[in-house]
Parts: C-alpha cells; sequence; structure tokens
C-alpha cells in the first residue's frame, strides 16, 4: 500500500510525498515550493520524480539538494530529456569547496522517449556528468515489492508522468484450510508460482498433493498510484493516461484552468476541470485528486475547480 500527502499549500507549487508502507524510504513528486515539506521528509527520500522544469515544478529542487548532501547516499533523480545537463547546471551555481566525494551520489534516469532511458551519475566536489547505461523500458525505478513507470505527455515540452505500482502478492486462507502456518504455506506458493501440481506438501505429518491445496491460495493485486502533471488535454495524450493508467487505484490530475478557462487550457498546453475529470472517468480510475491550479485563482475559485472536477469524475 502507497501513502500519499500534498506538501503544497494552494498557493504553492505542487509537491506531492509518497510513503510505500513498511518501507524506510520516501519518494517525492515534484519539486514545488511546497512549505509542508520537512527537513527530515527530504533526508528520508530514495529518489525524486521531476515532470519537467518549468519553474513552478524545479523551483524547490536546490533546497532539497541543500537537505541531502552529507547523507553519503545514492539518490535517485528521475525526469525528461536533459533533466541531467539541468541537475547539473542548478548543482554547479554553487561552491562545493568543503564537500567530500563520498558527500552523495546522484544518479539521473533521464527518459529520452516512452521505451528509452538514459542514466547518469554525478557526485561532488567536480560533479561532472558520467553516463553509466541506457535501458530500453520505461521502468525508472524498482524496489523489491515496487516499481515506477513514465510515460511522456506533450505539454509543448515533454512531461513525464509517474505511476507507483505495487507487485501483486499470492496469499493463502488459512482460516479455510483447518491448518495452522508454517513452512508448508512457502513450499504451496512455490509449487502454485512454478506451476508443479504433483509437489508433496507436508502439513503435519502427512503429504498433499500441491493441485489439492492450490483452492487456499489468491492472488492480492498490489496498490498502485499516479502522478499527471502537466499535459495538453488532446486525444493523443489522454489515449497515453488511459492506457498506462488504466484502472490505478488512486491518481493525482493537474487541473490547472476552470472549465470557463478552457481556452487558456488549450493555448499554455495545459489539462482543465471537466478534462481531467472525463479522462479519469475513461481510465477507471478508483481516487482522483485534482491539483495543480493556476496562481491566477483565489481559495474560492480553486474549490470551484475542484467542484466542476468532481461533477464530472463518477469513481
Amino acid at each position: 500500500m502507497f501513502f500519499s500527502e500534498i506538501k503544497s499549500n494552494y498557493n504553492e507549487d505542487i509537491s506531492i510525498l509518497i510513503k510505500p508502507d513498511n518501507h524506510p524510504w520516501n519518494y517525492i513528486c515534484e519539486c514545488g515550493d511546497a512549505s509542508n515539506l520537512t527537513v527530515k521528509e527530504i533526508q528520508n527520500t530514495n529518489a525524486v520524480f521531476i515532470s519537467h522544469t518549468h519553474i513552478d515544478h524545479f523551483v524547490n529542487f536546490d533546497a532539497i539538494i541543500r537537505h541531502q548532501i552529507g547523507t553519503q547516499r545514492r539518490i535517485l533523480i528521475c525526469g525528461p530529456k536533459n533533466i541531467a545537463k539541468q541537475v547539473q547546471n542548478r548543482i554547479k551555481s554553487y561552491t562545493w569547496n568543503l564537500i567530500e566525494k563520498d558527500a552523495i551520489i546522484y544518479e539521473i534516469r533521464e527518459m529520452i522517449s516512452d521505451n528509452e532511458i538514459h542514466i547518469y551519475e554525478i557526485e561532488p566536489p567536480v560533479w561532472e556528468l558520467k553516463k553509466t547505461s541506457i535501458k530500453h523500458n520505461n521502468i525508472l525505478f524498482e524496489e523489491n515489492n515496487f516499481i515506477v513507470t513514465g510515460i511522456l505527455l506533450n505539454h509543448k515540452t515533454p512531461s513525464l508522468s509517474y505511476k507507483f505500482k505495487e507487485k501483486d502478492t499470492l496469499k493463502i486462507n488459512l482460516k479455510n484450510s483447518n491448518f495452522k502456518g508454517g513452512k508448508w504455506v512457502n513450499d504451496l506458493k512455490n509449487a502454485f508460482l512454478k506451476k508443479e501440481e504433483t509437489v508433496a506438501i507436508n502439513i503435519e505429518g502427512k503429504n498433499y498433493e500441491s493441485k489439492d491445496l492450490f483452492h487456499l491460495l489468491h492472488t492480492q493485486e498490489g496498490d498502485s498510484i499516479g502522478v499527471i502533471m502537466d499535459h495538453a488535454a488532446n486525444f493523443e495524450n489522454h489515449s497515453k493516461i488511459k492506457k498506462h493508467f488504466f484502472q490505478s487505484n488512486k491518481i493525482y490530475i493537474e487541473c490547472f484552468y476552470k472549465n470557463e478557462d478552457k481556452e487558456y487550457a488549450h493555448l499554455n498546453y495545459h489539462s482543465y476541470s471537466e478534462k481531467s475529470g472525463e479522462i479519469m472517468n475513461a481510465s477507471k480510475i478508483n481516487e482522483a485528486i485534482p491539483v495543480h491550479f493556476s496562481r491566477k485563482y483565489n481559495e474560492q475559485q480553486i474549490e470551484e475547480i475542484i467542484s466542476e472536477f468532481k461533477t464530472v469524475f463518477k469513481n
């Protein structure tokens, strides 16, 4: 399960914190100037996911690295094409003569296309970029029990959207078995995964064929959460969103404009309340949360955007 929290207020640039259950690290999506993001949360962050480097999504990056330098860890940064050079430029604008080489290592994963990721390393005190590898898939990050994949949307510049997907787990219903748990449970799961139907499963001194116990098992689908930031509300983007995020559990999606201002949305390659709600319906999302509103709106107008979104989105 993923726990998530918007760390920015209405009048601030967007930033979202994601924390998997029973996992030691945080994950930051977007580097807006979020006043509710704490130093401890930043220091406990394992990866930073940036959709694009318009200032409202990248302005707080300096504060992020400010609190990570000296942790002596490898931290991942993900973003679209050119993010590696932009990260380097931000870092090299400061003087680092008192920082040792092992203070931190940043690994930067740059999504060039929906099926190509370039990987770099950068470390103090020189902060020179070193290209280490190229991947031909859309998996930006992977842990033991979840992965993060991405798609590039058109915002008149590539804008990278992220999906966190917990891996499915094989569960057993002990209540219906009349047995106590034990080593046999793992033996049964291994036989099921390997499709071995005649393996002897020893339970309390008696052997059973694995296929006769398979009915006790079921697959529990993993949790999923997505972050869809700035994008034009057009057919091409919506097709990609629907394909990548279909039936996801929870999505944060940009709602930059009110319905009455949709001409500005089209002009500026943004989405608006009605269209964001429509694509969430089409994608069969369980819970969709509108975020990232134009600063031209006051709090009451933002509430109107949220209301317009909820009128369309039927979960």
